[in-house]
């Protein structure tokens, strides 16, 4: 009971008819900026913490 393919597709041009594929375009890129740059914070974010466990267990 999930969605098809067909129904994906109609919708896909439903909402190319509303926005535009301009409009899209700025979107997806600005989405995909979005998605990179919240993953290199989280990895930014990871690195200094494995690394002040690993200096505190080497200080016992």
């Amino acid at each position: 009971m999930g969605i098809s393919v067909t129904k994906l597709l109609i919708v896909l041009a439903i909402i190319i008819v509303i926005f535009g594929t301009k409009r899209l375009k700025d979107v997806g890129g600005d989405l995909g900026e979005a998605i990179k740059s919240f993953k290199k914070a989280v990895k930014d974010e990871e690195t200094p913490a494995k690394t002040d466990t690993v200096d505190k267990t080497d200080d016992n």
